[in-house]
């Protein structure tokens, strides 16, 4: 476990420095450059990604349970997921779906962390998933006070971006429910018993 509480804490902590000091980060920027800001900043991130499912995976392995969802639970964590992937690309696809969610990434991480502390219950997950759901939760009310935030989001695109982040996320949706996700997780969604 100490893989993961070590990897949340370098992705989540540098994912949170405009929470915590904005003005540390402008400054940093301005002596980088942008460009070398960014680079660094990837690493460390890609980092500290590379601990959290090194170290979720060991903890999968020897899961401590903390409580055990009911059925429904586990159903409903997939009506939670439904616009997770949409909110996803909206945030590449500004439209109307983005001036109305404002920050689509962050509410696509807080439904994504819920509907996984609905459907799991290890230690492992309550800490990653509570961890994202936490984090989401706290950049998002910040942002409300950044005085370098921008104000209001402008309608680019319009309908079709709106389209293509509906209708492409609900594809990929679909694709994780019925493919991916036990491909690349190792933990089919929907079984099919004979």
């Amino acid at each position: 476990m100490q893989w993961l509480v070590v990897g949340l804490a370098v992705f989540l902590g540098v994912h949170s420095v405009s929470i915590i000091n904005r003005r540390w980060r402008n400054r940093m920027v301005a002596r980088l450059g942008e460009w070398s800001w960014k680079g660094l900043y990837s690493v460390v991130a890609a980092i500290g990604l590379a601990c959290v499912v090194y170290g979720y995976g060991l903890a999968r392995q020897e899961p401590s349970i903390l409580y055990v969802p009911p059925t429904w639970l586990r159903h409903l964590a997939l009506v939670l997921m439904l616009p997770v992937f949409p909110f996803l690309l909206s945030t590449y696809l500004p439209g109307r779906i983005k001036s109305t969610i404002r920050h689509p990434m962050l509410n696509a991480t807080k439904f994504w962390a819920t509907a996984h502390l609905c459907a799991n219950g290890g230690w492992h997950d309550v800490l990653l998933f509570g961890g994202f759901l936490l984090w989401a939760s706290i950049d998002r009310v910040s942002v409300k006070y950044r005085a370098d935030a921008p104000r209001g989001v402008a309608r680019q695109g319009g309908l079709a971006n709106d389209a293509t982040a509906l209708f492409g996320g609900l594809a990929l949706y679909a694709l994780f429910v019925f493919w991916a996700h036990g491909k690349v997780i190792g933990v089919p969604l929907l079984t099919v018993s004979n």
